[in-house]
């Protein structure tokens, strides 16, 4: 059970939900599953049972009701009560944690995470393994798993149909200097590349940086930040998350950086809001928090509002829609900049979706726990991109690219998903310039 402190706050959240059912309407998890017990309404009397006594937190169906949810905040979005349903799910989670321990395959992933060294290894030796794993798909720059690991791993979510990105060989930190000085800098800021960015996404890092330098921007990338902690922290590893926490602001203080810029509503997210959560109270780390979390940006933010980017003349002929990712929207609060930029690029025809915010199915490791649900959302929000007629899906999250990349291909569509940062630097390369007017290019 939570402590004392932590527990009176859990109820006091408990007592705001009126059971109005609004969070009905818009869970994708109840959507699939038509189940009380799966929107948030039902977890909180699952949660207020568990409180009371009446049900117990190390029961397996009361863990497995806590951790189907993906946190999606989209509840959040519609409660006239501002429930802040998130807190309820991550304290009941982390009180789990506490009481029962960490199954061993996550706690040995989440040790990995603190370990910079063992995760890059790691992840190198998967890149260049892959090929006894995976088979190349060269027409949508992916791969499937191979027989018979794609037998053996069907009911796990691992068929032959599946679309994976491939880990690179050459993650986005081992391409680039700490530090990508250009002539005449406007600003310094610190990129905070995340895991996914790193090692599944490094040519979106690239196509980032590329942007920042054509707009006088220099860049620095700490090759010792780690993971952002929110993968371990929702699944109740509050330790493992403020070890991650304290670790990547000692690394970004380091920088002498403005601002922290990142191209991830998860690690953004987890830069406004869950470190000051974790940390805030912290007499080392505090004012670090506090300072952090005012000072840093979705890349669309500060190229729109803070730097005031240089808008392209190159073009890119493509039609786009855009998904919104659940934490860049409802924890960053970021939907505008992203459209704005897409729709200044010349020769793009930008087109909305059906229901642009509502959620994916990924949640980060939700489609690997909960396979055939998050199947079931994801092949709602392929349609609703399917219908626009896009050639094009964009995105600010590599974790949503990753699910778009498998649902458009496995539900009929041939769309190519794409950061809507990486069209921002194709325009600019499409200007014809061998070189920026401040230097080289990346």
């Amino acid at each position: 059970m939570p402590a004392d402190e932590a527990r009176a706050k859990l109820q006091a959240e408990l007592d705001k939900c009126m059971r109005c059912g609004m969070c009905m309407s818009v869970c994708p998890v109840y959507a699939t599953e038509k189940n009380e017990a799966a929107v948030a309404r039902g977890k909180i009397g699952v949660a207020e049972a568990v409180l009371a006594g009446d049900l117990a937190l190390d029961d397996p169906e009361v863990i497995d009701t806590l951790f189907n949810c993906l946190v999606c905040k989209s509840c959040m979005q519609s409660c006239p009560s501002g429930v802040e349903f998130d807190r309820i799910m991550l304290s009941l989670r982390a009180a789990v944690v506490e009481a029962k321990g960490l199954p061993w395959l996550k706690a040995a992933i989440f040790g990995a995470l603190k370990h910079p060294g063992v995760l890059d290894g790691t992840m190198k030796v998967a890149a260049a393994l892959q090929g006894l794993v995976f088979r190349d798909n060269p027409r949508f720059r992916a791969i499937s798993p191979r027989s018979p690991f794609a037998i053996l791993g069907k009911d796990a979510g691992f068929g032959a149909d599946r679309l994976f990105p491939a880990p690179a060989v050459h993650p986005l930190r081992d391409r680039v200097p700490e530090t990508i000085t250009v002539p005449q800098a406007r600003e310094r800021v610190a990129l905070f590349t995340g895991c996914s960015l790193n090692y599944f996404y490094p040519d979106a890092g690239m196509d980032l940086l590329h942007v920042l330098q054509v707009n006088q921007v220099e860049t620095v990338i700490p090759k010792d930040q780690q993971c952002c902690g929110t993968p371990v922290l929702v699944h109740g590893d509050v330790q493992s998350a403020r070890t991650l926490a304290r670790n990547n602001i000692d690394a970004m203080e380091r920088s002498r950086a403005k601002y922290i810029l990142t191209g991830c509503g998860s690690c953004g997210g987890a830069w406004q809001h869950e470190y000051r959560e974790l940390l805030g109270d912290d007499p080392v780390y505090g004012e670090k928090v506090a300072y952090w979390a005012a000072h840093t940006y979705d890349i669309s933010t500060y190229l729109t509002d803070i730097l005031k980017y240089r808008v392209p003349t190159g073009r890119v002929e493509a039609v786009v829609t855009y998904h919104d990712s659940c934490h860049l929207k409802k924890s960053m609060k970021v939907a505008r900049e992203p459209r704005e930029i897409l729709r200044a690029i010349p020769g793009v025809i930008f087109r909305e979706m059906a229901k642009p915010d509502a959620c994916c199915g990924s949640g980060g490791s939700y489609v690997l726990t909960h396979f055939e649900t998050s199947s079931d959302i994801a092949e709602r929000k392929a349609a609703d991109a399917a219908s626009t007629g896009a050639s094009t899906v964009a995105t600010g999250c590599p974790a949503c690219m990753m699910q778009l990349l498998d649902s458009t291909h496995r539900y009929g569509s041939t769309q190519r998903v794409r950061h809507f940062i990486s069209l921002l630097a194709d325009a600019y390369r499409a200007e014809g310039e061998s070189e920026t007017t401040n230097g080289s290019a990346l």
